[in-house]
């Protein structure tokens, strides 16, 4: 798991902020090989995920509301958890089980996808688990 906020670019990840008057411009990816990208909502203290992907990689980018972001590597019995909001970027690469518990406002994301991720591929690189949200 990789964690990143747009808004705080650090020295070294070769993205940028421009800023004028008129307002920003924020990188959020540069020279990443995106497939595939969804919009997804969420209703409040709802489940998403319980999955790993074997050959992709997954960043989800808040922009409204926030989560519970757990996670796993896939032979692992280390269970991890991470509080993710607006600006939030969070990269799951492959083989890692990922989770998403949404909290109360409920949650608005984009997912990125470098691999099979989209339309009639959606589930080809999808790998279901037992939940391993700790509720």
């Amino acid at each position: 798991m990789e964690f990143r906020n747009i808004w705080k670019i650090k020295k070294g990840q070769n993205l940028e902020i421009n800023k004028d008057k008129r307002g920003k411009i924020v990188d959020i990816f540069y020279k990443k090989n995106i497939n595939h990208v969804a919009f997804i909502t969420s209703k409040p203290m709802t489940l998403r995920g319980n999955h790993y992907h074997k050959k992709s990689t997954q960043h989800i980018f808040i922009t409204k509301g926030s989560l519970e972001y757990w996670y796993k590597k896939l032979n692992s019995n280390i269970i991890k958890k991470k509080i993710i909001k607006v600006g939030d970027i969070i990269t799951t690469p492959p083989l890692e089980i990922h989770a998403l518990k949404i909290l109360n406002q409920g949650c608005e994301f984009l997912a990125f996808s470098e691999g099979l991720r989209g339309g009639k591929d959606y589930e080809k690189d999808t790998f279901r688990v037992e939940n391993i949200i700790k509720l």
